[in-house]
């Protein structure tokens, strides 16, 4: 991979799905801002009309890729979430309203988009992608957008991707940057390319925080997924040059886009079949499984520690604009990298136990294994971190 300025000269790629064999009255009605683009014209149209996309996610990308690819007249349109809609969601999954909080997200989509759209298959698939049904689910479709927001299922959709024989446009998005590009192992110009070419591997566990752990700018959602959405279109009907090869990340508050040129790797593996995701990637790192392996407590076992009076040190490893959200009554801020450089060890007590806590448990299971090896070998931590004990023992709280 290397970094490039200026425009590209790479080959037009071939449309990638045939006409539809005709435009009813009404969606020409609908559609006219595109048929009058030459462009795009009739021809595309009915491209767009016959296309087959899926959707990974209802989330912060796939909520204005779906509300944008049905308003472009994609015929058919799936979405594979099997998550519910939560309030913290609103704020940037722009497909969910008030009303549908607690309802499955892949539901709520499809009513939105009736509502855009009423031409549109919508095809909801109400379940969790794995290595099981990745591969027979997308080959029912000509294109895949991804907007998950973890490494693992990256990895298992762009591995799916290559054994579907299928392009698939990617989107990522963390605070304030983005990153949009398109992967085709097939490519009819000879260059194709995948995922793995960009990332070979993942980052160590807890390198990278996700969006519940780091936030996200709710807008750049739409930036991101809008530019997904225009790499479809132009890979459905034969236009423009797409982001196969290339790389762009966007810098919301620079107000800066970049591009990167991305080459196949020949040293990259060829992709035979499908692995374990959640152990290539590792969710949390082998030290800290093995911290956490019984030295992790409850929320009930805390507060029967906070009720029986217990002289203990309950270390919070979030950073501080997260405490400020929420804490628990009690608790220190020590941040995780402190911990993990060592600074922070001479402020730990050496004469009572320590508890530790984060969001929902991960952070803290590193920050343990760290302590275990600078021998507070008593330390433990709290599962499910400050989240679970706002559901479980005070719902007063907010949470994030």
């Amino acid at each position: 991979m290397s970094g490039t300025g200026g425009g590209t000269s790479e080959a037009k790629l071939p449309p990638l799905v045939e006409p539809a064999a005709e435009l009813t009255k009404e969606e020409v009605a609908r559609y006219s801002r595109h048929l009058i683009i030459p462009d795009v014209g009739v021809d595309g149209q009915k491209r767009l009309k016959n296309a087959k996309v899926l959707v990974i996610g209802a989330g912060g990308l796939g909520s204005p890729a779906l509300l944008y690819l049905a308003a472009a007249g994609v015929g058919t349109l799936g979405v594979i979430d099997f998550d519910v809609v939560d309030e913290s969601n609103l704020q940037r999954q722009v497909i969910h309203g008030v009303s549908d909080v607690g309802k499955p997200k892949a539901i709520s989509a499809k009513e939105s988009v009736a509502e855009i759209n009423p031409f549109v298959n919508f095809v909801v698939h109400n379940e969790q992608l794995t290595t099981d049904n990745a591969v027979e689910l997308f080959s029912s479709y000509d294109l895949i957008l991804d907007g998950t927001d973890n490494f693992a299922t990256r990895y298992l959709v762009n591995d799916a991707a290559v054994l579907a024989g299928k392009p698939y446009v990617w989107g990522s998005i963390f605070r304030f940057e983005g990153q949009v590009s398109v992967f085709w192992e097939d490519a009819p110009n000879g260059k194709g390319l995948n995922y793995r070419d960009l990332y070979p591997e993942p980052p160590p566990p807890g390198m990278v925080p996700s969006c519940a752990e780091g936030g996200v700018l709710g807008v750049l959602c739409a930036s991101i997924g809008s530019i997904m959405v225009t790499e479809a279109i132009k890979l459905i009907t034969g236009i423009g040059e797409p982001l196969l090869g290339r790389l762009v990340t966007y810098d919301a508050l620079e107000m800066r886009y970049r591009e990167v040129k991305i080459r196949k790797d020949p040293e990259t593996p060829k992709i035979t079949e499908l692995i374990d995701y959640e152990a290539f990637c590792g969710v949390v790192s082998d030290d800290a499984q093995k911290a956490a392996s019984g030295h992790t407590i409850t929320p009930e076992e805390l507060k029967a520690k906070f009720d029986a009076g217990e002289d203990f040190e309950l270390i919070d490893v979030r950073e501080p604009h997260e405490y400020e959200i929420v804490n628990i009554k009690g608790s220190k801020l020590i941040p995780k990298d402190r911990i993990l450089s060592g600074e922070a060890l001479a402020e730990l007590p050496q004469d009572k136990p320590i508890v530790l806590h984060c969001k929902s448990g991960a952070r803290s299971a590193e920050a343990l294994a760290a302590l275990h090896k600078a021998g507070f070998r008593d330390a433990t931590h709290l599962g499910g971190g400050v989240l679970a004990w706002a559901r479980q023992v005070d719902p007063s709280l907010p949470t994030y």
